[in-house]
């Protein structure tokens, strides 16, 4: 490897780009402009066109006034309904991780200046320890004056470790309290439903969405992204297969003869700051293309569901929207029979604009009528609960990346620092800190790994540095030969990469981190082996 082009490269490592008609939005508002009044409608698709527009004038009118500059309402300017302390206790959370990871490449840079100095090894690992908190290895170090210092295996190296200190505080400290699950489990049963699966794309502009953009418990919810929301229709059956069967012997999560279901939802994605290339890379940027293959994915699973087991009755489905700018949602509410019209929904950011002058009790009050308002009339009344309650905790989270990002995300595009490949991930609860592609086999998993490839070649490999990939797979512990049979799995798939991604691996761009997790356990993870751990040769 030629160690001043890499250096080079970390130097001129750009931050990600905000597109020039990006403006922040404003945080002081005065004249408080009253609320429109919005009357309930009997169904989506019955009622009258003069209704709709009315409707659609009054909510436009009311995005409008949010939008003037001077206006100001709810303490601080913010929704009645806005978590205050949630969002400053996900604000401190996400800013210890993320700049953990991105002190990385200034220090890096620091390092490549200084390894020619005669003190460079202590001088490096005080840099370290003072920077990145922990201590570089020796080895890295030790022959930088002879040869060059290998920047591509210290960046990986620190990437990996970052991302272990991060996760063993995640399962030991439990951060963001998703642990706490009685309270929800409770409410998603008054709803009429015992399980919540959601599939997420995979994109890493979704990894925060069910801690922060629909503020759920991480521990009560099953997330497993796909590329897309693509999921896999026959790995659901069998998790809800699982799921029954827990019922019938166990009576877990609830008992066989309660009347509730397994309810499954996907979450698409859009941009609203660049809708031609910065929505689903999947689905080529086609807003409307990914919310059908989403609903028709969903379709799927019910369908199979129903042919298998002649039950479709216990299953629900369930299709969101998220504006990966704004972290704004829009909910597509199903009729009883599950059936959604992708040209209807209750969109966030207008009950935002519409109920934020109003006092909290009245604001939750007004978020349930204008959910019913954009059902159909044959919506089941828990589904109509939850979804009022999913709008209510999206408010907060509008707030926040007003508060925070000043309206939109500056990193509108991707700025993953990590795949993460396998089987697990639970303690990734960050927006755009990893790319998923959640496989058992490269094969099965090959288009995902290839979009995978394709990001990290614009954040990473254009630059010099090496894609890392944190190959994961969790087990429960109380099965025999579990924790072996994982291990054997991450090596397997290790060499599987190093294979289909040869002429990365060959220059030392691509480095991967080799983890198990006893899932029974709820203990952290444990790293069984890392490409780092090889001796270099040729480029590396």
């Amino acid at each position: 490897m030629q160690g001043e082009s890499v250096s080079g490269a970390l130097t001129a490592t750009p931050e990600p780009v905000t597109p020039d008609s990006v403006k922040p939005e404003p945080t002081e508002r005065t004249a408080p402009v009253r609320a429109p009044r919005m009357r309930p409608r009997p169904s989506a698709r019955t009622a009258g066109a003069d209704a709709s527009k009315r409707i659609e004038r009054q909510t436009k009118r009311a995005v409008a006034a949010e939008a003037a500059p001077g206006r100001a309402a709810g303490r601080n300017g913010l929704h009645p309904l806005t978590d205050h302390d949630g969002n400053a206790r996900l604000q401190r959370y996400e800013d210890r991780v993320k700049t953990a990871f991105d002190r990385i490449v200034p220090v890096l840079r620091r390092l490549s200046a200084l390894q020619h100095e005669s003190d460079f090894e202590q001088h490096a690992q005080s840099i370290a320890r003072a920077e990145l908190g922990f201590d570089l290895p020796d080895h890295m170090l030790a022959d930088a004056w002879v040869t060059q210092l290998d920047l591509r295996r210290l960046f990986a190296w620190c990437v990996f470790e970052t991302y272990r200190r991060m996760a063993d505080d995640f399962f030991a400290n439990d951060p963001l309290g998703g642990r706490e699950v009685h309270a929800f489990d409770r409410f998603l049963q008054d709803c009429g439903f015992h399980q919540l699966d959601v599939t997420p794309c995979a994109d890493g502009r979704l990894a925060h969405a069910i801690s922060y953009v629909l503020r759920l418990p991480f521990g009560a919810v099953r997330r497993k992204p796909y590329a897309g929301g693509l999921f896999d229709v026959e790995n659901t059956v069998s998790k809800w297969g699982e799921v029954e069967l827990g019922r019938f012997r166990e009576g877990v999560p609830n008992t066989a003869d309660a009347p509730t279901r397994y309810l499954k939802a996907v979450i698409y994605h859009y941009s609203s700051v660049d809708p031609h290339h910065q929505g689903c890379a999947a689905h080529g940027s086609n807003d409307a293309a990914a919310a059908q293959a989403a609903l028709d994915r969903l379709l799927a699973f019910r369908r199979t569901v129903e042919n298998g087991f002649c039950c479709g009755a216990s299953v629900a489905l369930l299709l969101i929207g998220l504006d990966t700018d704004t972290d704004a949602i829009r909910v597509h509410v199903p009729d009883g029979a599950d059936h959604m019209d992708l040209t209807q929904s209750v969109d966030a950011i207008k009950v935002h604009a519409i109920t934020r002058d109003l006092e909290p009790t009245a604001a939750r009050a007004r978020v349930a009528e204008l959910v019913k308002a954009h059902a159909p009339a044959t919506a089941d009344p828990g589904m109509l609960r939850l979804v009022a309650r999913l709008i209510e905790n999206n408010l907060s989270q509008i707030d926040y990346v007003r508060q925070v990002h000043g309206g939109h995300y500056a990193d509108a595009g991707h700025a993953e620092r990590f795949m993460g490949v396998g089987i697990g991930f639970e303690e990734i609860q960050l927006r755009n800190l990893t790319y998923f592609a959640y496989l058992y086999t490269v094969e099965e998993g090959a288009a995902d790994l290839d979009v995978g490839r394709k990001i990290f070649g614009g954040l990473n490999v254009s630059h010099g540095l090496p894609i890392p990939i944190v190959i994961r797979f969790d087990y429960h512990g109380g099965v025999p030969g579990a924790r072996e049979r994982a291990a054997t799995r991450c090596r397997r798939l290790d060499a599987a990469l190093a294979d289909r991604f040869a002429d990365l691996d060959d220059r030392g761009l691509l480095h991967r981190l080799l983890v198990v997790r006893d899932s029974d356990a709820g203990t952290g993870i444990e790293v069984v082996g890392s490409s780092l751990d090889a001796p270099m040769s040729g480029g590396h």
